[in-house]
């Protein structure tokens, strides 16, 4: 069965930078989209990023445009969020999740155990 282990989680400064990592096993790969979401305390899951499966796509809610990066390194079979400039309400548990069969998006089936990610003011 399809695994998904994140890591690169911790706590940082406001303006601090943090780089999340996301490695798979268990199926195939490149042929998949993978996002990323993180879930506050007290609020809903909320999509952060999402790369398609040829990785020449990207998708990135408002909140984080300018200040996060996803990328894929699909001889890795690995999946990163890149994220700068960080603020207080970034402050989440950040899951990676596999997305859709030759797609830029979902729909997503296999999730991660979450990282935990802390910004202080």
């Amino acid at each position: 069965q399809v695994q998904l282990v994140e890591s690169g989680g911790g706590l940082v400064q406001a303006g601090g930078s943090l780089r999340l990592s996301c490695a798979a096993s268990g199926r195939p790969f490149s042929n998949y989209a993978m996002g990323w979401f993180r879930q506050a305390p007290g609020k809903e899951r909320e999509f952060v990023a999402a790369i398609g499966w040829s990785s020449g796509s990207t998708n990135y809610a408002d909140s984080v445009k300018g200040r996060f990066t996803i990328s894929r390194d699909n001889a890795k079979l690995t999946v990163y969020l890149q994220m700068n400039s960080l603020k207080p309400e970034d402050t989440a548990v950040y899951y990676c999740a596999r997305g859709g069969f030759r797609t830029i998006s979902g729909p997503y089936d296999y999730w991660g155990q979450g990282t935990q990610v802390t910004v202080s003011s």
